[in-house]
């Protein structure tokens, strides 16, 4: 062989010997991982030294965020709430969409973070929250979820005012902005107690209206305390309350007048003692006002009244009266039956006829300005709530739901309309 030939040839085996080793040593990874996964210090131990010290590093803290991340129809009040256990948190906050903080407040323990103002409807929310364990290794979690909408939920209105002093015969009136299909539900969700000891029930009016009164007038000098408890509540098919609160109001002194269109007097008693009779004017004949026990809503020192309003109209459409500047005005009705001052009357007719469109007049004087004036007398010296019995004008009792004169139903008719 001559010496080309053979460098030819060695160069050949090279080659070939080149390629075995190359793929030797591809190969010989695979079979050496294969060889190390049953020695020890093979790569599975490798590994499991990996998670070992993973494990070591992770923190034993286990934060839970209430609601849970993506929940919708989320409660507005106390359904917000952040708990950690197995550590204590570091820090939590909690941002609307816009970004606008939410305030809150870590318990002394830290072992729980709560907002400390109510949240807003159809809002969502984000909640980052920290912690750490035992060891000082950090833990975070973080959440976001969308309050009820008002679509979603219902809200009850009330009457009388939180903190108020209100009459003997105002009654606790609710309502709803929408209608309440479980009503047994819902209020089972309110309560309403005095001070006196008295019973107090609800009345359903309509789907939208529940009142709440005692037996008899309230006991004067009491104290009435209304309770919701509606966060949650399914009012109607996929309509939630959102309300949990408490309001309490005070009772006055008991001061029940009575107007007897017969006679055209009315006499005003304060804890069962004649303290003023005063010369009315009630309805006319045509329009007579209603008979019952009414209760006063609204105080107005001036307010402007419409007949067009109340039906009362001339052939040409307009009002049969427009007076813009009413007196001393308390409505009993929410169909516009008032007692007021009368400036435009002649002083003759209280007493001795009865000339209004329904509501009962008493003498006073225009600008609402003259204390001295019967009108003025009786404005100044009635708070809302206090009751004004109306008798012999020839009408109808008026309708318990034609304003807050719930007290025309006998207390077992006033039971059968509870829900509960």
């Amino acid at each position: 062989m001559t010496d080309g030939r053979r460098r030819r040839g060695l160069t050949t085996v090279a080659a070939v010997l080149g390629g075995v080793l190359m793929l030797s040593a591809c190969s010989g990874s695979d079979s050496s991982a294969a060889d190390d996964s049953s020695t020890p210090g093979g790569s599975s131990s490798s590994q499991a030294k990996v998670d070992e010290a993973a494990a070591k590093k992770t923190s034993e803290a286990q934060i839970k965020i209430t609601p849970k991340d993506g929940s919708d129809n989320a409660s507005i009040n106390n359904g917000t709430a952040v708990t950690v256990s197995k550590g204590t948190l570091t820090n939590v906050t909690m941002t609307s969409a816009n970004g606008t903080a939410v305030a809150g407040q870590i318990s002394a323990d830290k072992k729980s973070w709560k907002p400390t103002t109510q949240l807003a409807r159809a809002t969502t929310y984000k909640i980052a929250a920290a912690a750490k364990d035992a060891d000082g290794r950090a833990a975070h979690e973080n959440a976001s979820f969308t309050t009820v909408s008002a679509a979603n939920s219902f809200i009850g209105y009330f009457t009388p005012d939180a903190g108020s002093t209100v009459g003997v015969g105002m009654p606790v009136s609710i309502n709803f902005d929408k209608a309440i299909a479980n009503k047994a539900a819902v209020q089972k969700g309110i309560t309403v107690s005095s001070s006196s000891g008295q019973e107090v029930v609800g009345h359903w009016f309509s789907p939208n209206r529940l009142d709440f009164r005692p037996e008899s007038y309230w006991q004067a000098g009491s104290t009435v305390t209304l309770k919701l408890n509606l966060d949650g509540v399914e009012g109607a098919g996929g309509v939630y309350g959102v309300q949990q609160k408490t309001v309490t109001f005070k009772i006055g002194r008991n001061q029940v007048s009575v107007v007897d269109a017969e006679s055209k007097t009315m006499k005003v008693t304060r804890d069962g003692k004649t303290i003023k009779t005063i010369p009315i004017s009630a309805g006319s004949p045509e329009n007579k006002t209603y008979e019952g026990q009414m209760v006063i809503s609204e105080k107005f020192k001036e307010t402007r009244m419409n007949g067009a309003t109340v039906g009362f109209k001339d052939d040409d459409g307009k009002g049969e009266y427009d007076i813009k500047d009413v007196p001393h005005a308390m409505r009993l009705s929410t169909s516009g039956t008032f007692i007021h001052g009368n400036y435009w009357g002649a002083k003759s007719i209280f007493g001795s006829v009865n000339t209004s469109h329904g509501c009962v007049g008493l003498q006073d004087a225009k600008g609402a300005n003259d204390p001295n004036m019967p009108g003025a007398w009786f404005y100044n010296n009635s708070i809302v709530g206090d009751v004004v019995v109306v008798q012999n004008t020839g009408d109808d009792t008026i309708a318990p739901d034609n304003g807050l004169n719930g007290w025309n139903m006998s207390w077992a008719q006033w039971k059968a309309g509870s829900a509960v």
